[in-house]
């Protein structure tokens, strides 16, 4: 199994990433997810820089794989633009970039006006998008006119050697057949050891499965409760809230019914390396080939001390 770190654009300057994507391949991480957002979950998270630039900078100071957790390439960028920022990165990494996409949220995709699709329509333009996407990496000049894109004399010229793999991120079951017809490998945040078994039979051992969660370091407990319920309250939000909100202001009003205590359940806070091993243990029970791990707020130095010399050991172990 992969252990990576999970990069999060919505509360970490460019800086912080960089800093963070350097530090991760120190304390023995193996790959990185890097998040792709226009904005911040809530405005206490209070960040959201262009992806694809800090991926250009990651790749100058660590040489671990990235891939983007998730891209859609639907609304607020051309699949076309899509196809040649993914090639680009995967030029600057020396191929060990990995494109992850999916549907979205309303929150970064509708924000050029267009009214936000049902999920039958948006995962019908994922598939168009990434069925363009793999075409424009064939090197050629491509026309495509499709249902809903339109693409006339593109060749993208700047490519790695081979095209960079696509997965798919999926949750409900809409999502997850699409995932097996056009996915390379699969992403989810859920510890779904039914989708990682559906995945294996039908996709086989050749197509990864990933999965990533959050936490939080901090001195005590308690500190890091306050800090994950300040920053990430609506990662406890149900449902299909995520995807149909369309403004951080709107996240914040939505997470006020989520409690602290909630929170506390939801989430291991602190440096008790147990609890830490134990917030692992669904994912790996799961079968999952990679999982990805978070750390909320500004204790992430302490993050990579703690897991580089206690609990990476002990999951590896």
């Amino acid at each position: 199994m992969r252990l990576g770190y999970f990069l999060s654009c919505e509360e970490y300057d460019p800086q912080q990433l960089v800093e963070q994507a350097r530090l991760a391949e120190e304390a023995g991480f193996e790959g990185l997810w890097i998040s792709d957002h226009f904005h911040p979950w809530n405005d206490q998270q209070g960040q959201s820089p262009f992806v694809w630039g800090v991926i250009g900078a990651i790749s100058q100071v660590c040489r671990l794989p990235v891939t983007t957790a998730v891209t859609a390439p639907t609304m607020r960028v051309h699949p076309a633009v899509v196809a040649q920022a993914a090639a680009t990165a995967a030029v600057q990494l020396e191929g060990r970039f990995t494109l992850g996409v999916g549907t979205g949220e309303a929150l970064n995709e509708h924000i050029l006006g267009a009214a936000w699709p049902s999920e039958p329509v948006r995962l019908e333009m994922l598939e168009e998008a990434v069925g363009l996407i793999r075409e424009l990496w064939q090197g050629e000049f491509t026309y495509h006119y499709g249902k809903h894109y339109t693409v006339e004399n593109a060749r993208i010229y700047t490519r790695p050697a081979e095209p960079p793999k696509v997965y798919v991120s999926a949750f409900g079951d809409r999502s997850f057949e699409l995932a097996l017809r056009i996915g390379d490998g699969f992403m989810t945040t859920q510890p779904d050891a039914g989708h990682v078994k559906e995945w294996k039979a039908a996709a086989g051992a050749d197509k990864p499965t990933q999965a990533g969660y959050k936490v939080c370091v901090a001195d005590t407990e308690d500190e890091g409760v306050e800090i994950a319920h300040r920053l990430w309250a609506n990662a406890g939000l149900p449902g299909e809230l995520s995807q149909v909100l369309p403004s951080p202001k709107h996240f914040e009003q939505a997470s006020e019914l989520v409690t602290e205590e909630m929170t506390r359940e939801s989430t291991v806070c602190g440096k008790d390396v147990d609890r830490h091993v134990e917030a692992f243990q669904p994912f790996s029970d799961a079968g999952f080939d990679e999982v990805y791990i978070a750390n909320m707020g500004p204790h992430y130095r302490q993050f990579f001390d703690l897991y580089r010399d206690e609990v990476l050991p002990r999951l590896r172990g």
